[in-house]
């Protein structure tokens, strides 16, 4: 009767639609009832509602027989239109017992559930539900439709506790999983502010390579929110100069502005990186006066930079206080970005004519003695 009713709408389009649902429930393509579904739920003739009437007088009666990564995809979009919270956790509890069997689908249930405790500001509850999903996300071969959901979760998480640091990570891994194209422009606009912001702010990141690489950042451009990538850079760059020049935007910020002083020994901390970074290897001894000029501090607190930065793990090396000066051995790895590409291909060129001289030398000598 249900179906019925609907084959003998007005709209002719929509009851055909209807038809064809009807045409391969009779058939049992479970499959290609699947795919239709799917499809026909994401259209406008469910814009205003229908869906949970869709599910107790049609799906009800197969669901079972679908396979169990659809109907959970199925199920939790139908749940969206549940009003009570209450019930609609009951609701994806049952989906999450009928798809059992299914890890990716079990997944998803569980951050559904997740997600709705976001919604009711319920954080420990919702950390809960991410432990849970990470357990069997971790079991997973590569990347499931499930990863995508767990991140956007984790990601809404940190934000509402102000974790810059694992933001800034899982926001990464939440790009990585999907394509750029399926994310709506205005989206992409927050999430590539939101990620860059994060980014600067956290206390634990110095590599922006690949954050400063993604397209998401594009969607930036001709954006009145451009001046964070112009920041971002700067930090990348350890370039106090530019943060400078841009400091009356930025201290618009509320966070940047409060976290100033934290800001400032982070952008210092990155002109030390990349300082060591651009000299050769056998050539990192480094004048305490030349850090002072490149990060911008008195020569009586270098040191305590230089400290600071290994204790981080940042760089090592030693310092020598009597000489006034400090010998790098090794700077943190990072992604680069084009211009320091550039760079490490220049310094690749010098030590490959060194090693050509070294080599012509040896075989000068060699012939001597011979």
């Amino acid at each position: 009767m249900f179906l019925e009713s609907k084959q003998a709408l007005e709209d002719v389009s929509l009851a055909q639609e209807w038809a064809e649902l009807s045409r391969l429930y009779q058939r049992k393509l479970w499959h290609q009832l699947t795919v239709k579904l799917m499809s026909f739920m994401r259209s406008e003739a469910f814009k205003t509602g229908g869906l949970l009437e869709l599910y107790h007088n049609f799906l009800v009666d197969f669901e079972l027989k679908l396979n169990p990564l659809s109907l959970a995809e199925i199920l939790l979009h139908i749940a969206v239109e549940i009003d009570s919270f209450y019930e609609m956790v009951a609701f994806i509890e049952r989906v999450k017992e009928k798809v059992k069997h299914s890890e990716e689908a079990t997944i998803l249930c569980v951050v559904a559930i997740g997600d709705v405790r976001l919604r009711q500001k319920d954080y420990p509850a919702v950390k809960l539900q991410l432990d849970q999903a990470l357990g069997v996300l971790e079991l997973q071969n590569g990347v499931s439709k499930a990863h995508a959901p767990y991140y956007n979760l984790s990601i809404q998480y940190h934000k509402s506790q102000d974790n810059h640091a694992s933001y800034y990570r899982d926001a990464l891994r939440y790009l990585g999983c999907v394509d750029i194209g399926d994310i709506p422009f205005s989206e992409q606009v927050e999430r590539a502010y939101h990620l860059a912001l994060a980014g600067v702010l956290a206390e634990d990141i110095y590599n922006f390579g690949e954050l400063l690489a993604h397209p998401v950042l594009d969607s930036l451009k001709d954006s009145d929110k451009n001046w964070i990538v112009q920041l971002l850079q700067a930090f990348n760059a350890g370039d106090l100069n530019n943060m400078k020049a841009l400091e009356s935007t930025w201290k618009l910020q509320p966070d940047l502005r409060d976290n100033e002083p934290q800001l400032n020994q982070k952008i210092r901390l990155l002109a030390l990186m990349n300082l060591t970074f651009t000299h050769p290897a056998n050539e990192r001894t480094l004048p305490f006066t030349t850090i002072a000029t490149v990060a911008d501090l008195p020569s009586s607190k270098v040191e305590l930079l230089v400290m600071k930065a290994l204790s981080l793990g940042l760089v090592r090396g030693t310092i020598d206080e009597v000489a006034q000066e400090v010998h790098m051995t090794w700077v943190q790895p990072r992604v680069l970005d084009i211009e320091q590409v550039g760079l490490l291909h220049q310094k690749m060129g010098v030590w490959s004519r060194s090693v050509s001289a070294t080599v012509g030398h040896v075989q000068r000598q060699a012939k001597d003695l011979l």
